[in-house]
């Protein structure tokens, strides 16, 4: 079972408002409470490579986008069909500005959850990843998305990360890295990509 899955409705949520509210008043289950909604975005097309099966060009063409805190990203088309996308399977999300226009990019680990996944020799790397390429009709949002998913997905972290990846990460040699130096012509390897938004203070978050 792939981690983007089709959705007919919105899951539900609350206002960050709202959610203070419920809190304040004591309710009598803190786990029946909406997840908070941190951005939604109307007049959003997106683009997904390989395509979800039966999910049309037509849906892709026009939606909106909700960042829910709790659930995944939510993408709800104006035909009345949408597919959601839980955080942990977003293995990288970052602002790309090609030539084709600004957009938020987004590499999805579709057997994310799965037992023995990683492990399968039968899983094909190709066939494992997702390209997800969300555009705003106003590229000013584009920030705003970044933050919100940013954040949602600081409260995600991959059960599949250790505590001794993280201290590998933290002592790894900057000579190992790439700087892009945004010569015309150049394209911007992943590996690049990390180090460029690392030295530029830019925006970047992988999970």
């Amino acid at each position: 079972m792939v981690s983007t899955t089709l959705i007919s409705s919105v899951p539900r949520y609350v206002s960050a408002e709202e959610h203070r509210n419920i809190v304040g008043s004591t309710p009598a289950s803190f786990n029946d409470i909406p997840p908070v909604l941190r951005h939604k975005e109307d007049n959003v097309r997106v683009m997904l490579d390989p395509p979800l099966q039966t999910f049309t060009e037509q849906d892709c063409a026009n939606g909106t986008l909700f960042v829910i805190e709790k659930y995944a990203l939510v993408f709800m088309s104006s035909t009345g069909v949408g597919f959601q996308v839980p955080y942990p399977a977003i293995t990288l999300h970052a602002i790309a500005r090609p030539e084709s226009g600004p957009s938020i990019y987004c590499q999805l680990d579709e057997l994310t959850g799965e037992p023995g996944a990683a492990e399968s020799p039968e899983n094909d790397e190709a066939s494992d990843m997702r390209e997800l390429s969300i555009i705003p009709s106003n590229p000013a949002s584009l920030e705003l998305i970044f933050e919100a998913m940013s954040l949602c997905a600081s409260l995600h972290p991959d059960p599949n990360v250790s505590d001794d990846d993280d201290l590998d990460e933290a002592f790894m040699d900057e000579s190992a890295f790439e700087t892009f130096t945004g010569e015309e012509g150049d394209e911007l390897s992943e590996v690049g990509r990390v180090r460029s938004d690392f030295v530029n203070n830019s925006r970047y978050a992988p999970y």
